[in-house]
């Protein structure tokens, strides 16, 4: 989820946390306890500062070990100790298990997303990205934003959020069965389909849909049920050549192949350089794909540029192999 989410999400388990009678009897625990959901329903992302190094870095790492069963314990417990450091008089056991609640719901939710996470991390590495709710939900966050509101206005918070949650679990559930519809008419429609990525829009009954079949790749769109295509491409496999075998050696073409399960790629000459491209076909959007890696290869077999990321136009993905990640 996005971090305005996971933050009203934070303050609502700090909310919820009264139905704990020793929280709710103890102002300072409560206090302590709210800081602790707060900040481990924020903690994971701390990896989010990869990105000042470079998106390579960022793409394999986000997600990746910081969202991983190892540190989901080490978040609660490193939160929770910092924290009884300056009020060692309440119980330990009682913040940690909220702090340690905040920090699994984070991992849980992101999972549910196209992004996904390494959740399974140290005994799988596949990313787990179920992809029936949005990176930012609008009802997931105005829900949260709604019990907060009560809550100030003198709502008993317990109550508030069992009732906010019991909701949310509900949308979960119909989101999924949405899910499980478009992928039923895409199974009827391409019998031979072998993998399908969903993305859900902002817009509730509009989504993005990537198919790989045996042959074929097909992007399309799902409007109130209704499949339509937009892209068809030959599923290529990655060919045994040397330029391939170059462009793979490369930090940033290495990252996006770890992390991208639905890609094309194309190999453009020119006078001056080879380029290789790939090209991940999940998140079309205003007629472009934007998650992408390049690598261009001189004519000493020298990768002289590469890149990878997020780019909405040719201009900016040529300015970015030439100065690098940090132009805008």
């Amino acid at each position: 989820m996005d971090t305005g989410t996971h933050v009203v999400m934070g303050i609502a388990l700090g909310g919820l946390a009264t139905i704990d009678p020793i929280v709710a009897n103890d102002p300072t625990l409560f206090n302590a306890v709210l800081v602790g959901t707060v900040v481990g329903s924020q903690a994971p992302d701390f990896d989010t500062v990869l990105k000042l190094r470079n998106n390579a870095v960022y793409i394999r790492n986000h997600r990746g070990v910081t969202h991983s069963i190892p540190a989901v314990i080490f978040w609660g417990i490193l939160i929770s100790s910092i924290i009884y450091l300056f009020v060692p008089e309440v119980s330990f056991l009682h913040l940690w298990l909220w702090t340690f609640l905040a920090v699994i719901i984070h991992v849980f939710v992101d999972i549910f997303n196209a992004y996904g996470t390494q959740a399974l991390r140290p005994f799988k590495r596949k990313w787990v990205a179920l992809g029936f709710i949005n990176t930012f939900d609008s009802y997931i966050f105005f829900l949260h934003v709604a019990g907060i509101i009560a809550w100030a206005l003198g709502a008993n918070p317990a109550q508030t959020f069992i009732i906010v949650y019991t909701v949310i679990a509900l949308y979960y559930v119909k989101r999924y069965l949405d899910k499980r519809d478009i992928v039923r008419k895409i199974h009827e429609y391409f019998p031979d389909t072998e993998y399908i990525a969903t993305s859900p829009t902002m817009k509730q009954n509009d989504w993005r849909v990537a198919i790989t079949t045996k042959n074929r790749f097909y992007v399309g769109t799902v409007n109130n049920g209704h499949i339509q295509l937009i892209d068809e491409f030959e599923r290529v496999p990655l060919p045994d050549t040397k330029m391939i075998n170059i462009a793979i050696t490369d930090k940033n073409i290495s990252a996006f192949l770890s992390f991208s399960p639905v890609y094309r790629w194309e190999i453009v000459e020119n006078d001056r350089f080879t380029e290789v491209r790939f090209i991940d076909l999940r998140y079309r959007a205003k007629g472009y794909y934007p998650f992408v890696a390049v690598a261009q290869i001189d004519r000493d077999d020298q990768i002289t540029n590469s890149y990878t990321g997020w780019i909405f136009s040719e201009q900016k993905l040529q300015r970015k192999l030439l100065f690098g990640d940090n132009v805008t």
